[in-house]
């Protein structure tokens, strides 16, 4: 099931942004082998609870050892992808950078994630996705007027600027491997696609539409009509009526619909604006907000924590979230997008770290005295 059926991904694990393209990959019907320390596996590890690794079988490797170097090698000859996350060099130095695998597999697909790309004066440096979006001149837009800039999670660049790229290289190399039958390596920087997260405010800049000053502007709460407000309750909704209709919508369900209120777009009116429409939130609680703008097209949404998300109508007709449906107990999200004819499973638990070990060996056609040399040696888990 799901349309990546029979592509096959070796995933070098690590953390965040490459596990979270690869549990996508995974998601979307690819068979996902996770190459784990050989170390970290074993009797004693548990199961992971986290999402991120569910969908995936795991092998145990000590890549540090070059006869487990070897093994990887003999899994990327019937592979259609391998991605690693770490700094640059490193697979070279262990023995299994690009042009290696090429030998042994000159379809395979080699995508690297990192937070700062395979070259450039930071590629050999430590870095966290604030830092990458600090520089992609991401961060500096995300805040109050007036105040610092505040980090946005780290979803704008280990997941959407990273993660997410990877994904798209991956599906597009695939796409052009059908015509070249090669393959390739895929540069997947954080700091590159958290910068083109932030195209569409480049067009806004060039048009004189956007200020630098952040918490100023029409999209980043400077404008009234869409901004976050408290409630009776100490909640809050969100407010997204940027088009006039929607915003004569607004107006009308907070009972402002007749008042004497500055144009909508007179930015020396919106102090005035933002006053009257906290005020009237602060009338009633979240949910008598969302009951009584339910249906209409005035942009208004309950801001929900992510243990409420699951259980919002919409969400729930949806299935959006996986209530512990695979069979791990853990509420998470559900895969995506959506495929009319080739839909995705239930993506299964994520297992004990090496658990699959012996028998992916033994596909190789390792006896199983051979493998428990090697679990002997410390080269497998």
């Amino acid at each position: 099931m799901g349309p990546l059926q029979g592509v096959r991904v070796i995933e070098i694990a690590s953390l965040a942004p490459a596990p979270f393209g690869c549990m996508i990959l995974s998601d979307l019907g690819a068979d996902v082998l996770r190459v784990d320390r050989a170390e970290l596996c074993g009797p004693a590890a548990g199961a992971s609870t986290d999402p991120l690794s569910r969908g995936r079988r795991s092998i145990g490797l000590n890549l540090k050892d070059p006869e487990g170097v070897q093994l990887l090698l003999r899994l990327t000859e019937d592979a259609d992808v391998l991605v690693e996350g770490f700094r640059p060099g490193v697979a070279e130095r262990l023995g299994f950078g690009p042009d290696v695998c090429k030998q042994h597999n000159p379809r395979l697909i080699f995508a690297r994630m990192t937070g700062w790309g395979q070259d450039g004066p930071l590629a050999q440096t430590a870095g966290h996705d604030i830092d990458y979006i600090a520089v992609s001149g991401v961060l500096h837009g995300i805040g109050r007027a007036g105040q610092r800039p505040v980090p946005p999670l780290n979803l704008l660049g280990d997941f959407g600027g990273g993660g997410m790229l990877l994904v798209i290289g991956v599906l597009a190399a695939l796409v052009e491997r059908e015509r070249s039958g090669l393959g390739q390596v895929i540069d997947a920087a954080m700091v590159d696609g958290s910068a083109l997260l932030n195209t569409f405010l480049y067009g806004l800049i060039s048009g004189g539409a956007w200020r630098e000053e952040r918490g100023t502007n029409l999209l980043d709460g400077g404008a009234p009509f869409y901004d976050t407000y408290e409630t009776s309750d100490a909640q809050h909704v969100a407010v997204g009526a940027i088009e006039p209709k929607f915003y004569a919508e607004l107006l009308a369900g907070l009972g402002l619909g007749d008042a004497d209120l500055p144009d909508q777009y007179d930015r020396a009116g919106w102090p005035v604006l933002r006053n009257r429409l906290t005020e009237a939130f602060l009338q009633r609680t979240r949910d008598e907000w969302a009951e009584a703008f339910s249906g209409s097209d005035a942009c208004v949404a309950p801001v929900l924590a992510p243990g409420e998300a699951p259980h919002h109508p919409h969400c729930a007709a949806r299935g959006t979230f996986l209530n512990g449906d695979n069979g791990d107990g853990v509420v998470q999200p559900a895969p995506a997008p959506r495929f009319g004819r080739t839909g995705c499973d239930t993506p299964r638990a994520p297992g004990r770290p090496g658990a699959d070990t012996g028998a992916v060996l033994g596909d190789l056609g390792l006896s199983g005295e051979q493998i428990a040399g090697l679990r002997g040696a410390g080269t497998v888990g």
